[in-house]
């Protein structure tokens, strides 16, 4: 808890209005990959608490769209339809399928991360669900020109998913924000032009 709270990313989120210090990563990304824009269309995965969805409502304005999905319930955000669902069942898409658009989206980001188990095995597995589900949502909605931003974890899986993701996009980038904590094993590969199934 001391670290938290002394953490110079935490402290600048506070002061910023930012809901959480993840809110850096994204900016950070978007600085190196000019990833948001003015009108876009965006949709934020595993939103929760929302500091994605303010950063990306903030750079693609009143002419742009931005919807922040997540298990968990988001307090609102000015510019920002939330919607709590899990994109894995039928349930979920169905109550995030008002406000999609299939293949009008121009950036899909994804900081979905598994509840941690401790099992190794376990948790590589589900890490590299849900890159697969971030990979399979992309497909569906992104634009030909699209971009998706999706969290990944070094260790047991991380070579699969990145194949997987080479598999179906054109370019795909690893990049670990400064923001990220030194000891995380967490990355973000930056993938754009989708791949037609």
């Amino acid at each position: 808890m001391d670290e938290h709270v002394a953490d110079p990313y935490v402290q600048l989120a506070q002061r910023s209005g930012y809901r959480s210090r993840a809110a850096f990563k994204l900016l950070e990304l978007d600085r190196r990959h000019r990833l948001l824009k003015p009108g876009q269309r965006v949709v934020d995965l595993g939103a929760a608490p929302g500091s994605w969805s303010q950063v990306a409502a903030a750079r693609v304005g009143a002419r742009g769209s931005v919807v922040a999905i997540d298990l968990l319930p988001i307090e609102p955000i000015a510019g920002v339809v939330t919607v709590q669902g899990d994109l894995r069942t039928a349930a979920g898409l169905a109550a995030a399928q008002p406000h999609l658009v299939e293949g009008g989206i121009d950036l899909v980001l994804s900081d979905m991360a598994p509840n941690v188990s401790g099992v190794a095995a376990a948790d590589a597995a589900r890490a590299a669900d849900l890159v697969s589900t971030a990979a399979d949502f992309a497909l569906r909605y992104l634009k030909p020109t699209g971009v998706l931003v999706v969290k990944m974890f070094h260790g047991a899986g991380f070579e699969e998913s990145l194949r997987l993701l080479r598999s179906r996009f054109g370019t795909v980038a690893v990049r670990k924000p400064d923001a990220s904590r030194d000891r995380s094993p967490e990355a973000y590969a930056v993938a754009s032009r989708p791949v037609a199934a």
